[in-house]
């Protein structure tokens, strides 16, 4: 561990292969620079608490400065959100929890046999992008991985016609940036720091039992119906993901049907 970070974040086991990668993206995107007041959007699960701490890390070794503080989303859910407090605080971390109304206008708007997530996702989007500009933030950092980024390619082509995915740093209507440093780190790496450090995980799935609990609502399969025929594919190409972030930096648009890009 490097000289320069004290206690308590000396006790974290960090992934060598995480802090690599975030390193690249740091280092090819600039995703934080001098000066900067970043967020982190914290909901405790497992790919916050690495983002977190991560970001933490960076900020004890850059050879510049920048503020760092984290933030949770209350939806209404009634869950517990104190030990994320108390363990920001443990990493001398300032950590704000943001209440909102998102269960409640969710119940009202709900349609009968739809999913709810990606409303609910929106909506906890717009919530962190209005709080980071009203709080004086400039850049705003998510926890999405390199799996995150694949998933989301394939459910727009299958799903939606479109091919997009998810950029290392983009600017919201509120003008603040988003940026995300773990782009392109494996899901595995994530979980298996996680794992080492015993960190206090919220389970994501509780933050939704509310509304799976609700009458008519479907529960969302495509991301997990994609998620395993990528583990499939995977398996009979082990160096699958690798080309998929190489083919993600090498796009050659004249060689789809859009107009603007024939020559």
């Amino acid at each position: 561990m490097d000289k320069k970070l004290s206690n308590p974040i000396k006790d974290i086991f960090f992934s060598k292969k995480v802090t690599k990668f975030v390193g690249r993206v740091q280092g090819k995107y600039e995703l934080i620079k001098p000066g900067d007041k970043v967020l982190v959007a914290f909901s405790g699960g497992k790919d916050s608490f690495v983002l977190l701490h991560v970001l933490k890390r960076m900020q004890l070794i850059a050879p510049f400065s920048f503020e760092l503080a984290a933030i949770t989303i209350d939806t209404g859910t009634g869950i517990d959100y104190s030990p994320l407090k108390e363990w920001c605080e443990r990493f001398d971390i300032p950590y704000i929890l943001y209440e909102t109304p998102i269960l409640e206008i969710m119940n009202e708007k709900k349609r009968p046999g739809s999913s709810p997530c990606g409303f609910c996702a929106r909506m906890r989007r717009g919530a962190l992008y209005s709080k980071a500009k009203e709080l004086g933030f400039n850049k705003l950092a998510l926890g999405h991985h390199f799996d995150d980024a694949v998933e989301t390619f394939f459910m727009s082509m299958f799903y939606n016609g479109m091919m997009k995915s998810m950029p290392p740093i983009y600017t919201a209507n509120t003008g603040i940036q988003v940026i995300r440093p773990m782009i392109k780190v494996r899901e595995k790496w994530i979980e298996y720091m996680a794992s080492k450090n015993e960190f206090p995980i919220i389970d994501g799935e509780a933050t939704c039992l509310a509304l799976k609990d609700s009458e008519g609502v479907k529960t969302p399969y495509a991301r997990a119906k994609i998620k395993k025929w990528l583990k499939e594919m995977e398996e009979e190409e082990p160096k699958l993901f690798q080309r998929l972030e190489s083919a993600f930096e090498n796009i050659e648009c004249h060689t789809f049907f859009m107009k603007e890009f024939l020559k």
